[in-house]
């Protein structure tokens, strides 16, 4: 079997591809944090200060995950990531930055005039709440299991997500 992509780069292993999977939700949980704490002040708040914030956080999150990475990975293997391991690192980091691209569309679109930044924040919600959907959908779709095992996986990860946004909200509201 070749694991070779048509760019020459190999495929990602499994274990990569499930360190992907979980920053990407991480990071989808916590550009969902950020949004919701702003759009609770949106009319406080311009969209480049709002996309500032989100970029910040995202990013030094992001860092921060990559720091965690390296240090799981010389407490593990007591040396540094070869060359191969440290730009998969890289790349599992830098592709969770496409959370951003909506959001940051959605304020830009506010930023231009054609809506109001609580509108954007309240898209950028919905944006990011889709995302974690669809990052569900792609973690179970290739599991063997029948379909109603896999809608009951799916409703969890929904009410476990409600349950994430709703104490980020009671977080913010005390």
């Amino acid at each position: 079997m070749d694991t070779t992509r048509q760019t020459g780069r190999p495929e990602p292993t499994a274990s990569q591809r499930a360190a992907s999977l979980k920053e990407r939700v991480y990071i989808s949980f916590t550009a969902l944090a950020v949004v919701l704490a702003l759009s609770s002040h949106a009319d406080e708040t311009t969209p480049a200060a709002a996309a500032a914030t989100l970029t910040i956080v995202v990013v030094g999150s992001l860092l921060g995950i990559f720091v965690a990475d390296l240090l799981s990975h010389l407490t593990v293997h007591a040396v540094l990531p070869s060359g191969q391991e440290l730009n998969s690192m890289i790349a599992v980091s830098t592709g969770s930055l496409s959370v951003l691209v909506t959001p940051l569309l959605l304020l830009l679109a506010a930023g231009l005039g054609l809506w109001s930044t609580a509108v954007a924040l309240r898209w950028a919600i919905v944006v990011l709440v889709v995302t974690l959907l669809v990052i569900g959908y792609l973690a179970i779709r290739r599991l063997e299991l029948p379909a109603h095992h896999k809608a009951v996986i799916v409703l969890a990860e929904v009410v476990l997500s409600l349950a994430v946004i709703g104490l980020e909200l009671l977080a913010h509201s005390l």
